[in-house]
């Protein structure tokens, strides 16, 4: 059986991320990345609205909030040095109501306990003279907020990871793990069908949408150590070239309560597609269509605060699903970022529950497991 140092369950952003800080900062271990589609990011890291964001919407002191405020320049950082596509567009979160202003005010002090420096709250006029087509009585706004192409950053932390040694096994999908001496023997199946097993000593849980069944594998109760995945779908709509070039910057309504999503925004694509969402519904199966008689939901949500839009507009887009640990009704749930020493298992790093703001937060992730290791 095949010995290495590390193995990284899972190829999307964060595995990535993972993947490439780990082969730079221990040079020399032997990392290998396994994921059982046939290439990266092609679950949450693909399907999402590839916002950079600033870091306003969480509780201070959580991962969220400092990883996402630390992972927001990084980010940056890392486009400007590798060439990544992406654009400091800047975000207006809106009251379209007298009532919602409150709200606003609210997530303006959270951003500064945050550290989100940069933070203006706006009156109506001053909105007008940003997105004259937005209908709002205030908004907070926030300039370090931004997109990227998300596919381009990914290939960008494969091809470093490669680069300094890091082994890839796509179509090599984990069929179980059980720890063996002082590390983790892991059992997949191969491209061909072919059961096989891998020994290491650290095993970096980056699973996404399946990164409940490695503890569960481990013989730790997911439920009550509150790592049970609930996957959450997001759908979203497009609109016509034509009217994507009324808005310019990212526009959010207030966020749901309890952070359940940030609401039906309006948000733009690198070659200016206007496009809205997500919406927010838990699911079962893993199903990215998505379902054109909910076009009127997002019409409803959208017409408030972009009275331009029609429904005859809204054309599907694309399905997202989200890893949330909270399920319906429960409170909001901090990222998942732990080494598993308490539960007897020295080695394993769970990340559990990596939704938004995670593709803003995978380097300060990545740099987080490293300090992990090396304390380790």
């Amino acid at each position: 059986m095949r010995r290495v140092d590390m193995v990284i369950v899972g190829a999307g952003v964060v595995g990535l991320a993972v993947a490439a800080e780990l082969s730079a900062s221990l040079a020399g271990k032997a990392i290998v990345v396994m994921e059982r589609h046939n290439k990266f990011g092609q679950e949450t890291s693909s399907r999402n609205s590839e916002v950079i964001h600033a870091g306003m919407y969480y509780s201070a002191g959580s991962f969220k909030a400092r990883l996402c405020v630390e992972g927001n320049r990084r980010l940056y950082r890392f486009c400007e040095a590798w060439g990544i596509p992406h654009e400091r567009l800047g975000k207006l979160i809106i009251a379209r109501t007298a009532e919602e202003v409150p709200v606003l005010e609210s997530i303006l002090n959270q951003g500064l306990a945050n550290g989100v420096n940069d933070l203006e709250l706006l009156e109506a006029g001053q909105v007008r003279q940003l997105e004259p087509h937005v209908a709002a009585v205030a908004a907070v706004f926030s300039p370090s907020t931004g997109i990227i192409d998300s596919h381009a950053l990914m290939s960008r932390l494969e091809y470093l990871a490669r680069h300094r040694g890091a082994m890839f096994a796509y179509r090599h999908e984990v069929t179980m793990v059980e720890q063996s001496g002082t590390g983790y023997r892991v059992t997949y199946r191969g491209p061909g069908g072919q059961s096989d097993r891998i020994y290491c000593d650290w095993l970096i849980n980056c699973a996404g949408l399946g990164a409940d069944k490695i503890p569960a594998w481990l013989g730790m109760d997911v439920e009550q150590a509150g790592y049970r995945i609930y996957p959450c779908k997001g759908e979203y709509f497009g609109v016509s070239n034509a009217k994507s070039g009324l808005v310019r910057r990212l526009v959010y309504p207030p966020p749901l309560p309890e952070l359940k999503g940030l609401g039906i925004h309006a948000t733009k694509a690198l070659d200016g597609r206007l496009r809205f969402g997500p919406s927010t519904f838990y699911v079962q199966d893993f199903d990215y269509s998505v379902d054109e008689g909910h076009a009127r939901e997002f019409y409803q949500a959208i017409k408030s605060y972009l009275p331009f839009i029609d429904f005859a507009d809204l054309q599907p887009d694309i399905a997202g699903i989200r890893p949330k640990i909270q399920g319906p009704g429960n409170s909001v749930r901090d990222f998942v970022v732990r080494h598993e020493v308490e539960h007897g298992l020295a080695g394993l790093i769970n990340l559990i529950g990596i939704e938004s703001p995670g593709l803003t937060s995978s380097l300060s992730l990545a740099g987080l497991v490293v300090d992990m290791i090396e304390k380790g």
